[in-house]
């Protein structure tokens, strides 16, 4: 089974759903963010502050790689706006986009200092990213599932509109 890759804006769901995915498609789980922290020892504010956020970009590009084969990821929230990154998630398995609405989203990660572009950003800022983000989530997925409220919803549309290609 291939993988299948979870992307979207910070706070969409993708671990929340990731986790329900893969118990269902009976999948291991990885959460990039996760391993990222777990392989480079450092929380992902002191990988921004010490070496920027476009080295955290490399750093996802690279591990993704080593989360392949036949998993359900949660992507970080800026993996697959790198073209490569979104390539290798393309041509390893199926990438589904979480488009939750930004209100969503936000209510979800205001206040959350584990997130740089949280803490360095306005709630305005955050939402010029988030339009910016989403336009190119939509042309670097395969699947694009619409997140509503409740999460059994959401895996249930994902099933259906991945089929067997999993």
């Amino acid at each position: 089974m291939k993988s299948v890759y979870l992307c979207g804006f910070m706070g969409c769901g993708k671990s929340h759903v990731g986790r329900k995915l893969a118990a269902r498609l009976n999948m291991e789980f990885a959460d990039l963010d996760a391993y990222i922290v777990e392989r480079e020892g450092r929380s992902i504010p002191q990988i921004f502050a010490e070496d920027g956020e476009a080295h955290f970009r490399e750093l996802e590009a690279k591990y993704i790689g080593e989360l392949n084969g036949g998993c359900v990821v949660a992507t970080g929230g800026g993996a697959l706006i790198n073209e490569n990154t979104a390539a290798f998630a393309n041509e390893n398995g199926i990438t589904v986009f979480l488009d939750a609405p930004f209100e969503v989203c936000y209510e979800r990660i205001k206040g959350d200092t584990n997130r740089p572009l949280v803490v360095n950003n306005t709630k305005e800022q955050l939402l010029e990213l988030f339009n910016r983000r989403r336009v190119i989530y939509r042309k670097n997925s395969a699947v694009c599932v619409e997140i509503g409220s409740c999460s059994g919803e959401t895996i249930e549309m994902i099933l259906d509109k991945i089929g067997t290609s999993a």
